[in-house]
């Protein structure tokens, strides 16, 4: 398991703010302003979401806009130490074609900012653009960088714009193609009609001479490569085609609102090339638990079975250690949420001998520990011995989630069902034994059950209490504590009252960028984490905290047109530097947050069936605004639907699944709209609710087709 709280240095950039690896002359420095600094440090230091509760508060709810005027874009990549990871500090994006669900065989690294293409992994062969006189780095003026962009908004086709020191322009895209071996190409289209005099482009030990007033395309390969228009042309049509027929593959998500349906694309096709690994082409390359296994269980839920399949096949072969527990914990319930989606009944035959082993191994110790299971260390960052309420209780799920599924196996899932009984008994015993209902109404409930944690009055001033808001939203995602129970509430209560979140994104102490002794309130966010917040907030239908995680992560958590995010990002600025740095970029995991996300707010699932379009965005439903999802993968078999909102109606159809006993639709309709009637095949239909706009729809079966009437006018912004 890798938290972003791992130790590191504090991040000094050189001189006033200059990007690593030199500025070039004469370039203004991208420096944070003393107001935009304290208004961050304000927001870091307050115990409320002040920022998200402002969007909240807003007529329309949380957007994009919105969400994206508080902080600078993400722009550097640090890894080890607070080094910076590329030879500019600018992040890099992941690019292949995986000849199957394993993902990258091998991969590009494309430095966003057009500087650089890497071979394989950090420190590895690479290919350098150098502009201007020959020695000015492409992109190395961030004033007169463009935001680097993707081709279409979401292929893995990247575009840069840039102006050097003698006003030159330049207009690059870069991709990899499989050409016999992954190959990246890279087109520069040269403008010199401005520039002061002749202009130098080198490309590694390539080298073109552009005379002053001239226009020239320039093409190469890396490795090198002669390179023709026409086959440049070939390559890039083959990555359009490549990743389209893969996209196809999953369920198709369709929203009004491009930004987000680019974004769900794009962090697609980066765990498709990433899959097991926590991260790409540098020391993160590796599966980390548990965080690999929620990507398995997020790709499972988009349909693509496959690749589920492979990680989860993969995660069987790392040993359990050092919290060998929470490994077997999230394994069984991994397996199990694969098997129900997937019907796959193969492969839970193939895995039950180590599943058998893993139940043998915890009964073993439910027990002889009078029904909890034994101390082990919270993390790999935290090496203390404990009665972990996260790993206790996912493996209360897990136990429960694969007894249903191991319907071939009765005494078995009957022995799992008998465990899980008595260990969920022992920890309500000790959760109550160790909870504090506080004076703000709030309920803390600790991860180190009968040890004394006490509440934390801001979980980012200490290290535990980031650790605590990092892994207790496993325990609340695995449904131990019931929806709406008295405890959700309070937890809920807790985390949004004691600094748990900033625009929607899960906090944390970042101290692998800011320095083990950094003082709060310096922090930053760590949405690897929001999977489990996620589930949590649509279990207790929480929907304008989900809108508000959906725009805080497009805005805050992730780089704004190319979608990378790292392990943890920082909010307070990092000695000044106006753009803000991510820790070894990209992860997986945090895709899959953002992926998991919009999931539950499209449909979400329950013990007993479907919730459709409960959190979705108000703006969704505007007239003229169609939502739709088709062949999504469920408990109950693949459901699809479609919202089509006019100016006086939203027509719904539905394709319900045979085994869902419960379906419901909610249309979020803009502020000031509410249901006046439905009409079910021109037939009138009363099971709605028009307070909150939810159509009950259990019970029928097959396409079904109703049109909701609106009353009252959209309340403007």
């Amino acid at each position: 398991m890798r938290l972003a709280l791992l130790a590191g240095v504090l991040l000094l950039l050189a001189g006033s703010n200059a990007r690593p690896g030199g500025a070039t002359a004469g370039c203004p420095a991208a420096g944070a302003t003393a107001a935009y600094t304290n208004r961050t440090l304000s927001a870091l230091r307050a115990r409320t979401d002040v920022w998200g509760n402002r969007l909240l508060a807003a007529r329309g709810g949380p957007t994009y806009e919105g969400a994206r005027g508080y902080l600078k874009p993400l722009l550097f990549a640090r890894g080890p130490g607070g080094k910076p990871l590329t030879a500019s500090g600018v992040y890099y994006l992941p690019f292949a074609q995986p000849d199957g669900p394993r993902g990258a065989g091998s991969v590009a690294l494309h430095v966003a900012d057009g500087s650089q293409i890497i071979s394989e992994r950090i420190g590895g062969r690479s290919l350098s653009v150098l502009v201007g006189d020959g020695r000015e780095r492409f992109g190395s003026c961030l004033a007169r960088l463009a935001a680097p962009a993707l081709a279409g908004g979401y292929l893995p086709i990247l575009e840069t714009r840039y102006t050097d020191a003698v006003r030159a322009r330049y207009r690059q895209e870069s991709f990899a193609a499989r050409a016999g071996r992954l190959v990246s190409f890279v087109q520069i289209a040269v403008d010199a009609r401005q520039a002061r005099h002749t202009v130098r482009l080198r490309l590694g030990h390539s080298s073109f001479t552009i005379r002053r007033g001239a226009l020239r395309t320039v093409y190469a390969a890396w490795p090198p490569r002669a390179v023709t228009p026409a086959a440049y042309a070939a390559a890039r049509a083959s990555v359009n085609a490549y990743w389209r027929e893969r996209l196809a593959d999953g369920m198709a998500i369709s929203v009004p609102e491009p930004r987000v349906q680019n974004a769900e694309r794009a962090l697609l096709i980066q765990d498709l090339v990433l899959t097991w690994r926590y991260s790409i082409g540098n020391p993160y390359e590796e599966f980390s638990f548990p965080e690999s296994v929620d990507v398995a269980q997020v790709l499972a839920e988009h349909g693509f079975e496959s690749v589920a399949r492979s990680i989860l096949t993969t995660s069987l072969t790392r040993e359990p250690t050092p919290y060998p527990n929470w490994k077997k914990g999230e394994r069984l319930l991994a397996v199990a949420e694969y098997v129900r989606l997937s019907d796959d009944r193969a492969f839970l035959e193939r895995t039950t001998p180590v599943l058998r082993g893993y139940v043998a191994a915890l009964g073993r110790q439910i027990e002889r520990g009078g029904g909890l299971l034994g101390r082990e260390r919270y993390s790999s960052d935290i090496p203390a011995a404990v009665l972990g309420l996260h790993s206790q209780t996912v493996v209360w799920a897990g136990l429960r989630a694969i007894a249903d599924e191991w319907t071939g196996q009765p005494a078995l899932a009957a022995r799992c069902r008998r465990l899980a009984a008595q260990l969920g008994a022992a920890l309500k015993r000790a959760v109550r034994r160790s909870e504090r209902a506080l004076p703000d109404g709030s309920l803390f409930v600790p991860v180190q059950l009968l040890d004394g944690e006490r509440p934390y009055a801001s979980l980012t001033q200490e290290r535990l209490g980031s650790y605590w808001n990092l892994v207790m939203p496993y325990a609340l995602a695995s449904g131990f504590f019931a929806p709406g129970s008295r405890e959700a509430k309070g937890v809920l209560g807790y985390m949004l009252r004691h600094g748990s979140r900033l625009l929607g994104l899960v906090r944390a102490g970042g101290y692998a960028l800011y320095g083990r002794d950094a003082r709060p309130p310096v922090s930053g966010t760590d949405q690897v984490y929001g999977n489990s917040d996620a589930r949590f907030l649509a279990d207790n239908d929480q929907s304008d905290q989900l809108v508000l995680s959906l725009y805080g992560n497009l805005a805050a958590g992730m780089t704004q047109q190319t979608f990378v995010s790292g392990e943890a990002a920082t909010i307070a600025p990092l000695d000044g530097a106006a753009y803000r740095a991510m820790y070894l970029p990209p992860n997986g995991a945090s895709n899959a947050a953002f992926l998991e996300t919009l999931r539950v707010m499209l449909v979400h699932e329950t013990p007993s069936g479907l919730q459709l379009a409960f959190s979705t965005p108000r703006s969704w439903l505007e007239a003229g605004k169609r939502i739709a999802v088709s062949g999504a993968p469920t408990s109950f078999g693949p459901v699809s639907y479609s919202l089509a909102a006019r100016s006086g109606s939203v027509s719904v159809r539905v394709e319900i699944p045979a085994r869902a006993k419960q379906l419901s639709v909610r249309l979020r309709l803009p502020r000031g709209r509410r249901i006046a009637a439905v009409t079910l095949a021109g037939r009138a239909f009363r099971r709605f609710d028009a307070a909150d706009a939810t159509l009950d729809l259990s019970g029928l079966s097959g396409p079904v087709e109703l049109v909701a009437r609106l009353s009252g006018t959209r309340a403007a912004h």
